[in-house]
This record gives C-alpha cells, structure tokens and sequence, in this order.
C-alpha cells in the first residue's frame, strides 16, 4: 500500500488564524503546495484564494499532485447561490476537488429543502465540469442517528439523480477539523462514526478529515474502507511519525 495516494495533505487556516504575519502565511502555504509536490500526494487541500498558486507550481514542477478546495467553509452556512459562485471560481481557477461543508444546521433544524437543493446542484456542477464533490457533514455536530439519516440522504439524492459511473466521483467526507467540540471530545473522524458513514453512504466514497494522526490509524482507516485522508501532517504520516497536529 502507497499511503500517499490516499493523503490530501491539508492547510486550512486563514491569516488570521495562523498568527502569521502575511509574508510568513504565504510561505507557509507555499511549503505545503511544495511538500505535496515533493512527496507526491494525492492531493494539496488549500483554501479557495490559494488555488491559482498551487496551480502554478504544480504546472511548473510537472507534477500529478491535484488541487482540492473547500466551500463554505467552515460553517456551510451561505446561500446556495453562494456556494455555487465560489464553487465556479474554484473551478475557473484549477481546482479539481470541492469540497462543500454541507449546511448540516439546516439538516439539523429538518430545513431538508434546503439540504437536498444543494447536494442536487454543487454535485451536478461539480461533475459536469469532471470535478471531484466531497460533501462535509461534521460528524462532531451530529448524533449518531444524525449521522446515518445524512449520509443516506446524500446517497439517495446522488443515486437518484446521477449515472453510477459518477457515484466514485462524489464523497462523503466526515468534518472540516475546526469544529469546536465541548470537553476535549473529538472533532474530526472515529472509527465509529466512519463505520456509519460507510455502511450508510456506500456506493459513494468515503473521506476522514480530522483526527488521524498516525501511520497506524490511516492504515486502519483505509483497511475499512476510506478512499481519502485529510490531514495537515501527511508527512509524519507517510514517514511513520506520530503528530501533535489537531487536524
């Protein structure tokens, strides 16, 4: 097994949450897009105004490393409209994953109007631009009931209005890692709660972000079933080293 191929080497953070000034945040940011380059992950996870860079590099380097960026992010809380402009702008800029934070308060107040209309139209833009979808369902902010309802929904919806030769194309990926969770509980992917999304979710593939820290743990991961791994320490990860990383 070449863990690489399964890592979507991650950095998320804003300028205001780095604490960097802005010169060193956009190193930070270069060094991942160029770690991602170096050690040939699947994937370099960066925030939407970062695409174009990492686009660039990738060209000049010659690399197979793809792009992935997140929508609405990290609340999922804007309009569909919303989601859909800053899906098309990442696409127009060389993204070739979105991944949408899903509008889980709505699913959870049953707004399920509100929930289905955007899982039908960003998969449906998404994929007719042969893009890959990822739908964040933050597993951290929903009981275990909540958790297989959603994840049936969204595989109903996509089953029902899209050719089985896309449902590969479309995840369901289980936190965005920056909920904040009471009690130092987990805020990202567990073993249980993948399991449910797995056996509720299944055909469509699966994504943990959040809390696999380990070579270890994404083996077990992926033994399971999961087709990707978000984490900001894929490094230590591919090296077999454990990280302090919260993501």
């Amino acid at each position: 097994m070449d863990i690489k191929n399964y890592l979507d080497s991650t950095y998320l953070k804003t300028l205001e949450q780095s604490g960097l000034s802005k010169s060193e945040h956009l190193k930070t940011v270069t060094s991942y897009i160029q770690e991602a380059i170096d050690h040939n992950f699947k994937l370099i996870m960066i925030r939407p105004d970062q695409v174009r860079l990492a686009k660039e590099m990738i060209v000049k380097a010659g690399s197979k490393v793809t792009i992935g960026t997140v929508i609405s992010f990290p609340e999922g809380t804007h309009s569909l409209e919303e989601k859909l402009a800053e899906a098309q702008e990442a696409i127009d800029n060389g993204a070739d994953d979105l991944d949408f934070v899903c509008n889980y308060q709505a699913f959870i107040n049953d707004d399920l109007e509100t929930v289905k209309q955007e899982i039908i139209q960003g998969t449906q833009l998404g994929l007719q631009n042969n893009k890959i979808v990822k739908w964040i369902i933050e597993v951290a902010a929903l009981n275990e009931k909540q958790i297989i309802q959603y994840c049936a929904l969204i595989k109903k919806l996509v089953v029902s209005n899209f050719k089985e030769d896309s449902y590969h194309n479309v995840f369901i990926k289980s936190s965005t890692g920056f909920y904040v969770t009471q009690n130092n509980l987990p805020n990202g992917a567990t073993i249980p709660s993948i399991i449910m999304m797995l056996e509720n979710g299944s055909p469509l593939s699966i994504k943990a972000a959040g809390g696999v820290r380990t070579y270890e743990e994404a083996v077990e991961m992926i033994k399971i079933g999961v087709k990707r791994i978000g984490t900001s320490s894929a490094l230590a990860i591919a090296s077999g080293q454990e990280s302090d990383s919260n993501y």
